[in-house]
């Protein structure tokens, strides 16, 4: 199983360390708004036979006011491995739009997911 840790956010690339076996190196994707993000890059980080270091930038289209969630998932099974997000413009006193947002992605994952199921299985 693989997992994520972010090391830091920073000139608009956000960075984390992909951690699994090398054999079972997932096909990663960022989603924002169901859309798949460009320029995602995963390399093997060196002396490391398990560490990946990833890096996501953030196109400067996406920032405007309000909170922007990503998810970082597998793209063969779409296992979400992490997510993090972005908040712009003025401060919100709680952070729980940003909850909902992510939320309502991984809601939008599941319904994928069952959609494909049910026609899959359907005599």
């Amino acid at each position: 199983m693989a997992s994520i840790t972010k090391t830091r956010l920073h000139a608009g690339v956000w960075h984390g360390v992909l951690t699994c076996k090398r054999d079972e190196l997932p096909d990663i994707e960022v989603l924002h708004l169901e859309t798949a993000l460009q320029g995602v890059t995963l390399v093997p980080v060196p002396k490391s036979k398990k560490d990946y270091a990833l890096s996501v930038p953030i196109p400067a289209r996406l920032l405007n006011d309000g909170v922007h969630s990503f998810v970082v998932q597998n793209r063969s099974d779409q296992t979400v491995l992490t997510s993090f997000s972005i908040i712009a413009g003025s401060p919100l006193d709680m952070d729980l739009r940003a909850e909902i947002d992510l939320l309502r992605a991984e809601l939008d994952l599941l319904k994928r997911a069952f959609r494909r199921h049910c026609m899959q299985t359907a005599p």
